[in-house]
């Protein structure tokens, strides 16, 4: 499969999306920057949350337990993702692409897959596991291209 003219390349993670466009030809792909998205300030859950867990007594006895707290930071990332993935299918809505190529860690891309809508996955053509969102746009081209060929 080649990366056509007008195709969409989708790369995301838990902190950044990116969308950019295909200016070029399949035989010489020319990826343009046509949306940036940050998650902004999101710390470690240990800075947002409580500073110790909560306790449960065991049903039989005096002893108490420590229970897991919920992970802050994965649900500010689930969250980013989640809206990313509405824009997205918005744009999907209103014709602005045809043909679609996801990106994203495996974590994220499972989190995206959630929140894909009919009419989205009607046009995405090729979901990729991988993280290409912090590279150049030159290295991204490349890295999309081979894959793409596999």
């Amino acid at each position: 499969m080649k990366l056509s003219a007008k195709m969409w390349v989708v790369l995301l993670d838990g902190a950044k999306g990116l969308v950019l466009a295909n200016e070029g030809t399949a035989l010489e792909p020319s990826l343009k920057v046509v949306r940036v998205r940050e998650i902004g300030d999101n710390p470690p859950t240990h800075e947002q949350g409580r500073d110790k867990p909560s306790r449960v007594f065991d049903s039989s006895g005096a002893r108490r337990s420590a229970t897991e707290g919920t992970d802050l930071h994965q649900r500010a990332e689930d969250r980013f993702v989640a809206e990313f993935m509405g824009e997205l299918a918005a744009d999907a809505t209103t014709g602005r692409f045809e043909k679609v190529v996801l990106a994203a860690p495996p974590v994220a891309l499972g989190t995206a897959r959630q929140h894909i809508v009919p009419d989205l996955q009607r046009r995405i053509v090729k979901e990729i596991a991988g993280d290409y969102v912090k590279m150049p746009v030159e290295q991204i081209t490349k890295a999309i291209t081979a894959a793409l060929e596999d």
